[in-house]
């Protein structure tokens, strides 16, 4: 008998099922749930993300139509769109704060250093993209007359290619007022395009 892994499945398992449950309990996270576990909404919100799903109707209707499948994930039923509001409505952040912590970690030391070529000093770089928004789900976000945005600033190290800090901002923020608000160690190369340029900054 031929025992077939989605791919879905597969990205699961960079998160086990102990550690996930561990996060959940420090976090409280499941104190008022009832059925729906924080493992299915994660489930959930996950497959929203790969597969680019813009609504609850999709992300419930998605997940159905694999109604059998479900349950290899750990997951007994693919939840209504009710539940899933109220749990990402209500479920606290510090629980997948945890959990990103752990995969980051996990990722680090996966990673590790494989250049043949490097330099003494850390290199970093850093860089901004607009990340589009609705302007009226979004109010805050005002970007343009009928298009809201937000800004994702990061800085990613060359040491294993992973961010080491993230920040996000009005689409009008300036780069510039957000990489005074960084700090680097000292001897830390820096590479960046011109909307970080701060000659002030350089000198100070």
């Amino acid at each position: 008998m031929n025992r077939v892994c989605s791919i879905f499945s597969q990205l699961l398992q960079f998160f086990p099922r102990l550690e996930f449950e561990q996060a959940v309990r420090e976090t409280r996270a499941e104190r008022h749930a009832r059925g729906f576990t924080c493992w299915g909404q994660f489930v959930a919100m996950l497959f929203c993300q790969l597969g680019q799903a813009r609504s609850l109707r999709e992300i419930c209707g998605g997940l159905a139509g694999c109604e059998g499948k479900l349950k290899h994930l750990g997951v007994p039923q693919a939840p209504n769109k009710s539940t899933l509001a109220y749990a990402n409505e209500h479920r606290p952040w510090p629980l997948y704060q945890k959990v990103f912590g752990i995969l980051f970690a996990r990722c680090q030391q996966a990673a590790g250093t494989r250049h043949r070529f490097r330099f003494r000093n850390p290199l970093l770089s850093i860089d901004g993209t607009i990340i589009d928004l609705c302007a009226t789900m979004f109010d805050w976000a005002k970007y343009q007359q009928a298009k809201g945005a937000a800004k994702l600033h990061l800085v990613l190290d060359h040491d294993g290619h992973l961010p080491c800090y993230a920040v996000i901002t009005e689409g009008k923020a300036s780069e510039v007022k957000v990489a005074r608000e960084l700090q680097f160690a000292p001897g830390t190369i820096l590479v960046f395009d011109r909307g970080y340029v701060d000659y002030s900054g350089i000198n100070g």
